[in-house]
């Protein structure tokens, strides 16, 4: 196996361990579990998407592909943003229940539209 695939699996493995590490806390969230107090929750996730990011970055410079130059990598950009900001209203800034799980369900939706941008490396959603 290359260097390249190698990377892209940690990759891809990286993004379906940060986004059920994401889902297992909105669901804590919202039932109101005292596990999302515990240590390894909260440093987990930075371990993940720390290794996550790193791949994204070394994949993009090895291909040659870039945000602001690739449109679909610019998808993913905006759609990472998007989920980040997302993501911290729904565990974290959310003032009310109601307005955490609409925040959760708007980060679940920005998950899928960077993975749709991802596998068809486009921009749109083929509407």
């Amino acid at each position: 196996m290359s260097a390249y695939l190698a990377l892209k699996h940690l990759h891809v493995t990286c993004v379906v361990l940060s986004f059920a590490g994401f889902c297992l806390r909105g669901w804590w969230m919202a039932t109101g579990s005292l596990r999302l107090r515990a240590r390894w929750v909260r440093v987990a996730p930075h371990g993940i998407d720390t290794v996550l990011l790193g791949s994204a970055l070394t994949l993009a410079a090895l291909s040659g592909q870039y945000p602001f130059v690739q449109g679909w990598l610019t998808a993913k950009f905006f759609g990472l943003l998007a989920y980040i900001l997302c993501g911290t209203m729904a565990l974290k800034r959310g003032r009310t229940p109601r307005q955490r799980l609409v925040f959760l369900g708007l980060a679940m939706l920005s998950f899928a539209y960077i993975v749709s941008a991802a596998l068809t490396r486009s921009p749109y959603l083929g509407w």
